[in-house]
């Protein structure tokens, strides 16, 4: 957009305006939400606060302005353009004087609208990256292109590259005040001025093209960071999109890695092996090797973090990691335990995946991959599963699907195994469990992959028909329905599916009328007494799917306790098997002291916390981890268990928040750092207050709701009064009196609470387990799936006794009297979640930040819509202004000097504890210089990155920018290549030289031994020696000719034929006997052979006199009838009768 001499800039137009279309988002539907509130006459006070949130959300914009304009004139400055070449000056005065009377009412303001804010701000940095555009292709002069310019425009200041640094004894200056976004600070008490001189009218060179920079090439730009131009929404996905266009996937944002998901086919993604002869990117390895050295290098755990939304990546993205950790540390794919992990791999994808509506290989349990080093290399995996969606395997949503492992079984079972299972008459159209979701199936695929879970599970040494008998069983439970008998008792329940029953039975290993009075029999302990009860037909089917459930559950905890013992090399403490009594956010809190830093204990004053360190590191005893959690989603409906996955998304999110963001501002404003960039990030805290907060979270009132057998509406009834103002809940519309809505940081979700208090208890009677024990079942695999529970509930004589056992197993062993188990779902939910971030707290982060590229899973698609809504919600563009301009690391003093002190002369280091500060001063001048002499060849380029390279020097760190920590480890990697280069040769040379004499000692003997001087004066050829400490061979022995004839025999020789004769000899040999010429031989056939009769010189059996050999090569000189002929050697043959005479050899 060019704005020309006579217009004028309005901001509003501007905003509205913006470039491109945008896509619907969460903020059209809050303005759509405020605009039906204004409208009512009955709501004013609504009314009347959105009309307030607007006016801060403006007030807002106006602050963001200035911010861009300062950081826009700066541009100006640094690129040598005059101020006025795209906007007059008459027309900056007029916007900052708007802007002046906007900012007056910012008292009268008490609520900001941030995502309104947020939004705008992106339009106008989108603005000034369009003027940047029209520049570049104007060719504006550059300063040497426009002395004039010079003169109306200040030197630009070298703040990216200092040249000196200040004294250690100053103090740095205090750090300016900021707030989390959606606070507006206080007003300033006076604004900032700008004062621009009136030049003369705009110059452009006439500058050829050739000379002005051409764009950077998508693969060149491996880091976001280094985007020419300003820094916006719009240029980071035109970045994107060409490098996604020229097929790179994989972009850094500084240390954090950016994947596209381009939804290829990888074949069976189900499979560890599908990622085999799939090429690694080197974005990739280097990830994988980063851990792997820091991990060596200091001892710290590690652990690699995708994120990101559902279907975009995420599980494939380990895969690759996992198989790459193994080739750097693990000794590659062909290893035991990787052939171990692999199988583990492939039994749980299957039966943890389902087809949802946004991804048809959704994972739906979160996985930990915890890999156990000890110097350098893995010798044990762990794998940490979060199972989470237990209601799809008895009730699958409208167009998804169950577990793909019921489908597989379906179409892989041979007829044999069918009829032992009692499926033969059975496929997806008439089993409950399945024909209620989408009923679409590729068999052959679902076949081929069986078979491939099938082996798997034999290298797991699990027996595959323990496993297929309880699916079959859970399969054919769904066709079990419970009805009230008709003239019967209310208390009295029919069984439809009789023959299922029965199969069930059979399956399990246990009696028909013992199951049957399991589903529809409880015992109840009142005041001491047990009475026992018959459940009503909803109660019986309910206690039917709890079964179902608690079979798939147990089944796949089992199964992962069996992968995890295998190739046990040693004892191991877990590192999440600790209780938690601390909340999620907490604990994320924590996670401040670690971000960004190598290493943080230190410092002379700190030995108590190196000494927890080291506790800590000695506890864990060394791991990278692979975290693979679940990625927010929005079903429709949304139950209890879609709350808690996208509560473990609030809460990853969180802590990639507090590292990348809240840890680096909190740091520079607590030592007096004063960055150029000011990050307003979104901080999701009240969101994961509202759900998980210890007394008034949304989970604990549900639990308190459970233990007191409340109802659904009277739980959603209290949480409106208790959170009525808090603005992260909100009621949908059309209103229900079972839903409530939430705020989440990637949009907004509606959830269906009929199902929270039975789900969240989650609950299976003790009448029902006790029918597994041993003295009821034969079949030892299904006792084993309630092994503890059956060892609590047969302590005592009396079983069953009216207690109630959780369907997930948990890891609490005590159980107490009464019908409610020691945990909820959501408890035990909440204390695995704690483990995990505790366990993530005290390992060094590496963030990989993935996202889907369209809606509609279509191979090779970018939608710039959907991308851009993944960006907003993951905070991308914050993070690349973080890494640009920001200070997003820091090391103390010591940390750094022993990084980096190899850069600096080894002379002026002093290298004592109380100097840590001037070695550290020292350092950074080495760097400086460094960079100075480099800034030639930068000025050469014409780069217009807006990458920092700056540093900062607190009361305990320093403050580094990504780009000074880049082309720190840039110039000491270069420096360590070059001193091991010295190092070697200089060894090697050294090595050598030690050898030389020995080494010529033996040259000059085999010298001496190898010349001699024949009778002519000329050196002939070493004869060979015998082997020293042999006696001479006899006279008598110098011929064997048994060897003789062995050795032509071998070799395909003839003794009695001579062999061709060379040119230059005089003699044949023939019988170890030298014949001299001339020789007499006969003629062994015609020649020449083809002549015919007339034409035949030299007939077979006809003597002939050889006089010598002929210069042709095979050929002898034969004279015959005055005539001499050249025949080749094979035709003629010695006369055996003739007395040759010659020496004998």
């Amino acid at each position: 957009m060019l704005l020309l001499p006579d217009q004028t800039y309005e901001p509003a137009a501007a905003a509205a305006d913006g470039p491109g279309p945008r896509p619907p988002s969460s903020d059209d539907e809050d303005d759509s939400d405020d605009a039906d509130d204004s409208s009512s006459s009955d709501d004013s006070e609504a009314a009347g606060e959105a009309a307030r949130g607007r006016l801060g959300a403006a007030c807002c914009v106006a602050r963001r302005v200035l911010t861009t304009l300062a950081a826009y004139d700066r541009f100006l400055h640094a690129n040598n353009i005059r101020p006025d070449f795209f906007c007059r000056h008459k027309e900056k005065v007029a916007l900052q004087r708007l802007l002046t009377t906007k900012l007056k009412c910012t008292h009268r303001n008490t609520d900001a609208n941030s995502n309104e804010a947020v939004h705008l701000q992106q339009r106008l940095r989108s603005l000034s990256s369009e003027l940047v555009t029209l520049r570049s292709r104007l060719h504006v002069g550059q300063s040497h292109q426009i002395p004039s310019l010079q003169s109306h425009q200040p030197s630009p200041q070298p703040q990216q590259k200092p040249p000196a640094l200040p004294p250690a004894n100053k103090k740095p200056a205090a750090a300016s005040g900021g707030g989390r976004r959606g606070q507006l600070p206080e007003p300033p008490e006076k604004l900032p001025v700008w004062n621009f001189k009136r030049p003369s009218p705009p110059v452009v060179a006439a500058t050829p093209l050739a000379s002005v920079p051409a764009p950077m090439a998508p693969t060149d730009l491996d880091d976001l960071i280094h985007l020419p131009g300003p820094l916006t929404e719009d240029a980071v996905l035109r970045a994107l999109q060409a490098r996604f266009a020229a097929n790179h996937h994989y972009t850094n944002i500084g240390p954090i890695l950016l994947s596209l998901n381009p939804f290829n086919d990888v074949g069976n993604p189900l499979t560890l092996s599908s990622t085999r002869g799939i090429p690694l990117n080197p974005k990739l390895v280097r990830v994988v090797q980063d851990a792997v050295r820091q991990q060596s290098e200091t001892g710290y755990p590690q652990a690699i973090i995708l994120s990101g939304g559902s279907g975009s990546g995420k599980t494939y993205t380990s895969m690759l990691l996992l198989r790459q950790l193994f080739h750097v540390a693990g000794g590659g794919p062909e290893t035991d335990a990787f052939k171990h992990l692999a199988a583990a791999f492939t039994v749980l994808r299957s039966l943890g995946s389902a087809k949802t509506n946004t991804n048809a290989e959704s994972s739906r349990i979160g996985h930990f991959i915890e890999v156990q080093v000890t110097d350098g290399a893995l010798y044990r995996t762990k794998i940490h599963c979060y199972f989470l969606n237990q209601t799809r395997v008895v009730r699958p949503a409208k167009n998804e699907k169950n577990y793909h492992i019921f489908y597989q079984m379906l179409a892989g079972l041979s007829p044999d195994e069918r009829m032992k299972l009692n499926l033969d008459n059975y496929s997806i159209h008439n089993l409950n469990y399945l024909r209620h979701g989408d009923t679409c199936q590729d068999e052959a695929e679902d076949a081929a992959r069986f078979q491939s879970w099938k082996a798997c599970l034999g290298v797991l040494g699990i027996p595959f028909m323990d496993v297929v008998r309880v699916l079959a069983a859970i399969l054919l439970l769904g066709n079990v329905t419970f009805v009230d008998k008709q003239g019967a008792p209310a208390t009295e329940v029919a069984v439809e599916g009789d023959a299922e029953l029965a199969a069930v039975a059979s399956l399990l290993g246990v009696p028909v009328g013992a199951l049957c009075r399991g589903l529809t029999i409880r015992t109840h302990n009142v005041r001491g007494q047990l009475i026992k009860s018959v459940c009503d037909a909803n109660m019986s089917n309910m206690t039917r799917d709890s079964l179902a459930k608690a079979l798939y559950c147990r089944t796949v905890a089992t199964i992962v306790r069996r992968a995890n013992s295998l190739k046990r090399l040693g004892s191991t403490s877990g590192t999440l098997s600790s209780d938690s009594n601390e909340s999620v956010h907490n604990q994320a809190e924590v996670a401040s002291q670690h971000a960004s830093t190598v290493g943080t204990a230190g410092s002379k004053s700190s030995k108590s916390m190196a000494a927890l360190n080291n506790a800590v590191r000695h506890a864990t005893d060394g791991f990278i981890g692979i975290l693979d959690m679940f990625g927010f989603e929005d079903p429709q409906p949304s139950q209890l268990e879609h709350l808690c996955i996208n509560l473990c998304s609030e809460t990853m999110q969180h802590f990639y928040n507090t590292h990348i963001f809240k840890s680096s501002i909190e740091s520079c404003r607590e030592e007096g750092i004063r960055s150029d960039v000011e990050v307003d990030y979104l901080d999701n805290v009240p969101c994961i207050d509202l759900v998980s907060s210890l007394r008034t979270g949304l989970l604990s009132m549900l639990d308190v709701e459970c233990t007191v057998r409340g109802t659904v509406e009277s739980y959603i009834q209290k949480v409106k009064v208790q959170h009525k103002s808090n603005s992260r809940l909100y009621e949908p519309r059309p209103l229900e009196a079972r839903t409530f809505g939430i705020h989440h940081y990637a949009g907004r979700v509606v959830y269906d609470a009929s199902d929270f208090l039975d789900t969240n208890r989650d609950v299976v009677p003790d009448d029902l387990v006790a029918v597994f024990h041993k003295h009821s079942s034969n079949f030892g695999f299904a006792t084993h799936l309630f092994g503890s529970e059956l060892k609590a509930l047969f302590a005592r004589d009396t079983a069953p006794r009216g207690l109630s056992f959780r369907i997930s197993p948990t890891s609490h062993t005590d159980l107490q009297n009464g019908d409610e188990p020691v945990s909820t779902l959501t408890q035990d939910f909440h204390t695995r979640l704690d483990n995990l971030l505790r366990t993530l707290v005290h390992a060094k982060p590496h963030f990989v930040r993935c996202v889907r590229t369209n809606w509609c899973e279509a191979v090779a698609q970018f939608e710039r819509a959907a991308v851009m809504q993944q960006f907003r919600s993951l905070q991308v563009l914050e993070t690349v202004n973080l890494m640009a301009g920001g200070f997003p690391h820091r090391f103390r003093f010591k940390v750094f000097n022993a990084r980096y002190r190899l850069l600096a002369p080894f002379k002026r280091l002093r290298r004592s504890d109380d100097r840590v500060l001037e070695d550290s001063h020292t350092i950074l001048q080495s760097f400086a210089l460094a960079q100075q002499s480099d800034q030639a060849k930068e000025s050469s380029a014409c780069s217009t990155s807006s990458v920092s390279t700056s540093w900062a020097t607190g009361k305990r760190h320093i403050f580094l920018s990504e780009g000074a920590r880049q082309q720190l480890e840039e110039m000491r990697n270069s420096k360590r290549h070059d001193s091991a280069v010295l190092i070697q040769s200089t060894w090697r040379g050294w090595h050598l030289r030690m050898r030389w004499p020995a080494l010529r000692r033996t040259l000059e003997m085999q010298l001496a031994n190898c010349v001699t001087k024949n009778n002519a004066g000329t050196a002939s050829r070493p004869r060979p020696q015998p082997i020293a400490g042999t006696p001479p061979p006899d006279a008598a022995e110098k011929c064997d000719h048994k060897m003789i004839q062995q050795t032509c025999s071998l070799f395909g020789l003839d003794l009695e034929r001579p062999p061709p004769v060379p040119p230059s000899r005089s003699y044949t040999v023939t019988g170890n006997t030298k014949l001299g010429y001339p020789q007499t031989r006969l003629m062994k056939m015609a020649f020449p052979e083809d002549g015919g009769v007339d034409n035949v010189v030299l007939p077979k059996g006809e003597s002939v006199v050889v006089v010598g050999a002929s210069h042709r090569r095979g050929h002898l000189v034969v004279e015959h009838s005055n005539c001499t002929l050249h025949v080749p050697f094979q035709y003629l043959e010695l006369k055996a009768t003739q007395q040759q005479r010659g020496v004998s050899i």
